[in-house]
Formats: structure tokens, C-alpha cells, sequence
């Protein structure tokens, strides 16, 4: 759990106008403090499973919210991902196909018709 004032910091930090508490952006940011605080807690105590189950519980649901934010505001997205400093991974229409074997042999085919 994360108290009160450090809470608050976070909210004022990520708030995008004055009485925001509820933004994506802040709702990404505080998930991110308390998967942060599990991880820590989970490194001393390996075999407390359901602490490890709240652990991905938050993850998913962070991941969720950053999928959200980055398909309705991606210029908020991407600054949010840099304050926090998570990864993040181009979308699968971004990311040019990698040539196969078979797809080399169809392009030499086409290539061979055509002369």
C-alpha cells in the first residue's frame, strides 16, 4: 500500500487539471508505484503467493489502462511511458514482416514470371 502523502504527490504529479484523481494517467501511475512497493516486498518474501497474485492482478490491470490510453491519446501515452520509464512495444501494424524462406522463394518466383 502506498500512504497517504506519497499518494498524493503521485496524483499532483500525473493530475491532467486540478481535482483529477481518476485519469488514466493517474490510475496508471499509481498502479505502477504499488506494483513497484509488491516487487520490493516480493523479493524478501519469495512464497507469499497471494501477494504475488495482487502483483499480476495490478500488472494486468495496469496494462490494460496503458493499452486504453495509448489508443485514445497516444501523444499522452508516450509521455506517460517516459516519466515512468516503462517499456513499451509498437503496435503489431507498426512493425514490418520479417521475409521467411518461403516468402523469399514466392518473391524470386514472381520476380522470374515477370521476365
Amino acid at each position: 500500500m502506498i500512504d497517504k502523502k506519497k499518494k498524493a504527490q503521485i496524483i499532483k504529479k500525473f493530475a491532467t487539471h486540478e481535482n483529477d484523481t481518476g485519469s488514466s494517467e493517474v490510475q496508471i501511475a499509481l498502479l505502477t508505484e504499488e506494483i513497484k512497493n509488491l516487487t520490493e516486498h516480493l523479493k524478501t518474501h519469495k512464497k507469499d503467493f497471494s501477494s504475488r497474485r495482487g502483483l499480476l492482478r495490478k500488472v494486468s490491470e495496469r496494462r490494460k489502462l496503458l493499452k486504453y490510453l495509448q489508443r485514445e491519446n497516444l501523444e499522452s501515452f508516450e509521455e506517460l511511458a517516459k516519466k515512468l520509464k516503462l517499456k513499451t512495444f509498437k503496435k503489431a501494424e507498426d512493425v514490418k514482416e520479417i521475409p521467411t524462406e518461403d516468402m523469399e522463394k514466392e518473391l524470386e518466383e514472381t520476380e522470374e514470371s515477370e521476365s
